[in-house]
């Protein structure tokens, strides 16, 4: 390994570690005050739930309509007349399991679960890659192996475990955030297909209602982890940043 290659590794494990310490004691505290701030707002609390949902832009068609368009069902004399905009209508609700548009326009995300969403991710993002940077800055604090005086090494360990847990969950709610969107698509597809079961309305409803309170619980999980982290660290610190200093102290 070259001189240039070797001060430049060390150069980054001595960025990581001062990045990872200045996480812990100044930005945690941070943003366990605007998650807090957030779960406090008017957004997140629980007395929206029942106004979360949006009407669907997938009006039902009328059955007289229908019949008589599709059955020929009355006599002629007695059919309605159908404008262009009553047959795109009919013509979309009826063409068997094939939706080709829909009659006022594409049917919208729900706008309020949208506005949340946009504001929970970039915390979300940012709580993964302050949970990478605490686990290089542990990482590069373990002394080499050795036999014996290894207490502070197992708090390191813990630290690092901790550390991996929240990443990993945090990753989660990313995949939770993209599969309600999947779900929701495929059942406002099955309202479009069969606008006149209620069933399947009254479905997007309840699973948007859902959302919202798993969005409201990630936000609770991300500030909770946050603390959690900050708490667990700074309890440890001496021993995390030298662990093999003496055997005296124990873990909290």
């Amino acid at each position: 390994m070259s001189a240039d290659t070797k001060s430049s590794i060390e150069d980054f494990k001595e960025k990581c570690k001062a990045e990872g310490e200045a996480l812990v004691k100044n930005v945690f505290p941070t943003k366990f005050q605007e998650l807090q701030g957030l779960l406090e707002s008017s957004k997140f609390q629980l007395s929206r739930v029942s106004g979360i949902a949006v009407e669907l832009n997938i009006p039902c068609p009328d059955p007289v309509l229908v019949h008589n368009h599709v059955s020929g069902g009355e006599p002629q004399a007695k059919k309605k007349r159908l404008n262009d905009s009553d047959l795109d209508g009919v013509l979309n609700h009826v063409q068997g399991s094939k939706v080709m548009l829909l009659p006022n326009g594409p049917a919208e995300c729900n706008t309020n679960l949208v506005e949340l969403i946009d504001v929970i991710k970039p915390h979300i993002v940012g709580l993964i890659d302050h949970a990478n940077k605490i686990k290089m800055w542990i990482t590069y604090m373990v002394p080499r192996i050795e036999d014996g005086n290894n207490f502070g090494v197992s708090i390191q360990e813990e630290t690092l475990a901790e550390a991996r847990q929240v990443e990993s969950e945090a990753a989660t709610y990313l995949d939770q955030i993209s599969r309600y969107f999947m779900t929701r698509g495929k059942i406002v597809a099955k309202v479009a297909k069969y606008p006149h079961v209620t069933d399947i309305r009254r479905t997007v409803q309840e699973l948007d209602e859902k959302e919202f309170i798993s969005l409201r619980l990630i936000v609770h999980e991300l500030r909770n982890n946050y603390v959690s982290l900050h708490d667990m660290i700074m309890k440890n610190l001496d021993k995390i940043k030298k662990p093999r200093n003496s055997n005296a102290e124990a873990m909290y």
